[in-house]
């Protein structure tokens, strides 16, 4: 038997079987369906999504534990994994969004104005992801994974971003600044070499953190099986950015996750009742609310990071939801997720929309979420020390 075929076997014979079939016929039935109701490109999002989820799980990649382990532990071999992830995606997007449209493929980026309202909404998310355990990412992967806390995240994350979509015509007339494209001013080659610097300058502070805490940085975790995981960070990085560049070809546009959760809450406050087309929110997607959830990009490439996920964590044999959840995490979690929803609205998105997107989209808003975000993430970690949540 080759190396290839007992690594293969080996993978199997400790996978949950049943799971794993469940989780495969899903991706497909799901990669159907959204290709029959919106073509094609829905149905390759589905994949992408999976392979997101995947990727996600096995790689244990989040932005959560980096942002909170630079300030608890002096590491920040998670912080210098998402430098990774940006620049290698950035290396692709920047020309994209500045060169595709003359050799057809039209390529747009999420560059939005920065404001009090959005200042304010991704402080509320980094908050929230500490208390919550994990970003919007974050959430979806460990969710899919079978962890029943972050499932109830996940809930509490959905009705806080529609809870939001009522008043975001007010909080638009708050002061802000206006959207600018560093692809714009400096073109891709400037605008690349400008974010790589920045990127840099970070990740030299944060092994000079490390080294000075620790007298060296972290060994690095291996990666161990392709299939059953688990993967270093790096290579999680590698495979991330991936799953971005495909998005940006396929879609036309980054990645995001959020505002996926808002459709889904609006859809089951409709189920109740409530006209939430009477908001202005929702005026300008009324096609949205009207067309099936299959029919939404951002949608389906969550659905397709739930079940990769769940597919990743059966073939690591991991599958095993655990449904007693103790008073404190079962308000952490749906606090945290309130705030997350919330927030993610005000502020373009969550760390995968407004901090990746944004920053791989050439956009000064991308990195103003980064410091907001971070602001948040410090007061949230404050507070989870303090109960006892480590």
């Amino acid at each position: 038997m080759t190396a290839l075929a007992q690594s293969l076997a080996q993978t199997f014979a400790g996978a949950n079987r049943a799971v794993l079939a469940l989780s495969l016929a899903a991706l497909a039935a799901v990669a159907l369906i959204a290709s029959n109701t919106g073509g094609p490109t829905l149905g390759y999002a589905v994949l992408i999504g999976g392979l997101a989820g995947v990727a996600l799980y096995h790689s244990s990649f989040g932005f959560t534990a980096a942002w909170r382990r630079i300030v608890t532990e002096k590491r920040g071999g998670g912080l210098r994994a998402q430098f990774l992830l940006i620049l290698l995606t950035a290396a692709v997007s920047f020309p994209l969004i500045g060169w595709g449209a003359s050799f057809g493929m039209p390529t747009g980026g999420f560059v939005f104005p920065f404001g009090i309202a959005a200042a304010i909404g991704a402080t509320m998310f980094g908050f929230g992801m500490q208390l919550g355990g994990g970003c919007a990412s974050g959430t979806l992967f460990t969710a899919g994974g079978g962890s029943t806390r972050m499932m109830v995240t996940l809930t509490a994350f959905v009705m806080g971003s529609v809870a939001a979509t009522p008043h975001m015509h007010l909080w638009g007339t708050l002061p802000k600044l206006p959207a600018v494209s560093l692809i714009t001013e400096f073109g891709p080659v400037g605008a690349f070499a400008a974010t790589a610097a920045v990127l840099g300058l970070i990740a030299l502070w944060s092994i000079r953190v490390e080294r000075k805490a620790h007298g060296s940085l972290a060994e690095p975790r291996a990666t161990e099986s392709f299939l059953a995981g688990p993967w270093s960070l790096r290579f999680g990085a590698v495979m991330i950015a991936v799953v971005g560049i495909a998005t940006f070809v396929v879609l036309g546009r980054p990645w995001g996750i959020t505002s996926g959760f808002a459709l889904w809450g609006a859809k089951i406050w409709q189920g109740f009742g409530v006209t939430v087309t009477d908001w202005p929110y929702w005026q300008w997607q009324k096609g949205a609310l009207e067309a099936s959830v299959f029919a939404d990009a951002t949608s389906v490439m969550n659905f397709g990071i739930l079940i990769g996920a769940m597919t990743a964590a059966a073939l690591a044999g991991k599958y095993a939801p655990v449904w007693k959840l103790s008073t404190r995490d079962l308000l952490t979690a749906i606090i945290g997720g309130l705030l997350m929803g919330y927030g993610a609205r005000l502020a373009y998105g969550c760390n995968i929309g407004a901090y990746l997107g944004g920053i791989v989209s050439g956009s000064l808003h991308g990195w103003l979420w980064l410091v907001f975000g971070f602001i948040g993430s410090l007061a949230g970690t404050r507070v989870r020390l303090k109960l006892g949540m480590g």
